[in-house]
């Protein structure tokens, strides 16, 4: 490797700076996070060349009033099967605070796998996980009591099982994950299992989260007035149908749902978008995405950005209703991806 010098042998001042530069990237990075990995990673960033990180943007996440990153880090998949501190290490040294998990039904031990992280840094994010109640009811069916007892009962057996495997006695936010059914949203019984639950402190904020007919649980959501967060699967074209892997077939795009989002948010309700990029890229390892399938809704001045396509997707949602999104990131340039796009989509406002 060759170093630039000023004749004398002793590094230039241009590359002194450089160093510097680095070595104070580093430093910074290893204070707040105590992930000697992480410093590195800073330390790479800030080598004379390399691109910098944009500094994180935040928004107050509805009535829980705390002022979230605007990329939410998704650990489901990425904390499934092992530990990944270094990966969420680099993620808090850069400023992401919300940390989104899921219980072991779902999960494998995503929750186990995060238990030394959160430990360290309990104090300093925001955590939520969710469990599914496991109620086999169709998305429009109306319940039984018997039936919405049987569910808080699962859920909050679950929501116990959770703070177990992450080592804490206490949680942020706890959502019913996977709802469908308006009416199961709604459902008193199972509120009242989140309310004993926030009462015993372990829970303070609820939420839900929503991929199948989520127009309907948003809106009973947000008619109850209890939610605090909610989850969606959504694309600039509009909702994102998980079980066929497509848009939604009928689904007004995301300016025309704007009524429907601004009014959860005035109930109160803090808005995660999710799935925003997932049908760009296709079916798996198998790829088959297109895409331009968003370009259509883009103003000129977000095509004209310096964005992948997935970026795109992101900053769109930021900027037409959604507080933060939430991504799945398994690797370091998958994080770099979606951080930069979440931390400067405001730029690209119409």
């Amino acid at each position: 490797m060759t170093t630039d010098t000023n004749g004398t042998g002793a590094p230039s001042r241009r590359s002194f700076l450089g160093y510097a530069a680095m070595l104070g990237a580093g430093s910074q990075a290893l204070w707040h996070s105590g992930s000697l990995h992480a410093a590195v990673i800073a330390a790479k960033d800030a080598a004379p060349g390399a691109e910098a990180w944009p500094a994180m943007t935040y928004r107050t996440l509805g009535r829980t009033g705390f002022n979230a990153s605007r990329l939410v880090f998704g650990c489901g998949a990425a904390l499934s099967r092992k530990p990944n501190d270094a990966l969420l290490e680099s993620a808090f040294a850069a400023g992401v605070n919300v940390f989104d998990v899921g219980a072991r039904r779902f999960y494998r031990d995503a929750e186990r796998n995060m238990a030394g992280f959160l430990s360290r840094h309990r104090d300093d994010v925001f955590v939520i996980s969710k469990a599914q109640t496991y109620l086999e009811v169709g998305p429009n069916e109306e319940i039984t009591v018997d039936q919405a007892r049987q569910a808080a009962r699962v859920w909050a057996t679950i929501l116990d099982e959770s703070l177990a495997d992450l080592g804490t006695d206490h949680i942020d936010a706890y959502y019913q994950m996977a709802a469908h059914n308006p009416y199961e949203v709604a459902s008193e019984e199972i509120y009242r299992a989140f309310q004993d639950a926030k009462a015993a402190g372990k829970v303070s904020w609820y939420g839900v989260s929503t991929h199948e007919n989520a127009a309907r649980v948003l809106e009973a959501g947000t008619d109850t007035g209890w939610y605090d967060l909610a989850m969606i699967a959504i694309t600039p074209a509009g909702w994102y149908d998980w079980k066929n892997k497509q848009i939604l077939e009928g689904t007004p795009d995301m300016k025309s749902l704007r009524p429907l989002l601004d009014r959860a948010r005035a109930a109160g309700i803090g808005l995660v978008g999710m799935k925003v990029g997932r049908l760009l890229a296709g079916s798996g390892w198998l790829g088959g995405g297109d895409t331009s399938t968003f370009d259509g809704h883009y103003d000129e001045k977000l095509l004209r950005a310096h964005l992948s396509d997935f970026q795109r997707s992101y900053a769109y949602v930021l900027e037409h209703g959604m507080d933060v999104v939430n991504a799945d990131m398994q690797n370091y340039g998958t994080l770099k991806e979606n951080f930069v796009a979440a931390a400067t989509a405001h730029e690209y406002s119409g």
